[in-house]
């Protein structure tokens, strides 16, 4: 055997051996993910029904279902891409169009990076102490955890992501693209906005829903700032009930029907999720075909 043939026969069985970890790894993981999957929808299709949609959250042996935690949930959603998704895209559409390669540029994307990996339990802390503490000695404890602040947390989770998203899409674009406007004589403005925005709808689109899809099931900073509330509330400077909170009560709790519940919430925020993934894709797919 030549030293070409043990050379070869060497790299092979490294590749083998790297093959079969590599499957090995991913068959692991995918054992859990499938089991967590399986667990959830045999325990939430179980207490799926008409009433988790219809009736608000009960008391403890009282047939109920979570309608005011999925409106609060829903309406902080919102609040928080409406305030969000303008920051994030025009921080996005800066830093790839006019700080791209600037000093400031690259500090700015590298504190972006450092929000889009922080711990949410650390926003929601932050806007405890910097509107929930200020608001309680102001109004004499007549006012603090509130919707509003849930929303402003879960805003703060939403930025990064669309800011992340947007600038690299907008990095995606052809230099040709902007040199072909500019010198048919487009103002800057027109460009940016018309065209090469335009361009990378898609990309931006996908940001947006994936920031949507981590919001859904945020726990932490909604227990320091909208707390959460056993009744219908449609103020926003009060307490509101929320999916993810409710779900991380009543799996606590020692009374069954509430475990019943918490599986059958969890089951929706797994099904939103897996919707809103499944869009994102499509909208990448159908960008791609046209």
């Amino acid at each position: 055997m030549t030293s070409n043939e043990r050379l070869y026969q060497i790299r092979a069985f490294k590749n083998r051996l790297a093959m079969v970890l590599s499957c090995g790894a991913t068959a692991f993981g995918l054992i859990w993910l499938v089991w967590i999957l399986m667990t959830t929808v045999i325990n939430g299709f179980q207490a799926l029904n008409l009433r988790l949609f219809t009736q608000m959250t009960p008391p403890p042996g009282v047939e109920g279902g979570l309608a005011n935690a999925f409106y609060g949930s829903a309406l902080m959603s919102a609040i928080a891409l409406l305030v969000g998704t303008p920051i994030g895209l025009m921080a996005g559409i800066w830093l790839a169009e006019f700080a791209r390669h600037s000093r400031l540029g690259n500090t700015v994307r590298f504190i972006n990076d450092i929000l889009l990996s922080a711990p949410s339990i650390v926003l929601g802390l932050f806007v405890y102490t910097a509107i929930i503490l200020p608001l309680n000695l102001l109004t004499n404890h007549q006012s603090g955890f509130s919707a509003i602040a849930g929303a402003l947390a879960l805003a703060l989770l939403v930025i990064p992501v669309v800011v992340r998203t947007t600038d690299e899409m907008l990095q995606l674009q052809p230099t040709t693209l902007r040199e072909a406007a500019l010198a048919l004589g487009v103002p800057q403005w027109k460009l940016t906005l018309q065209i090469v925005l335009r361009a990378a709808k898609a990309g931006v689109l996908t940001g947006i829903l994936l920031a949507l899809a981590r919001i859904t099931g945020e726990t932490a900073p909604l227990l320091f700032t909208a707390f959460g509330n056993q009744f219908w509330s449609s103020n926003l400077l009060k307490p509101i009930a929320s999916v993810p909170v409710v779900i991380f009560q009543y799996a606590m709790s020692p009374f069954e029907d509430w475990h019943s519940l918490a599986w059958a919430g969890a089951l929706v925020l797994t099904l939103f999720v897996l919707i809103l993934s499944l869009l994102s894709r499509l909208i990448l797919l159908r960008n791609r075909l046209t």
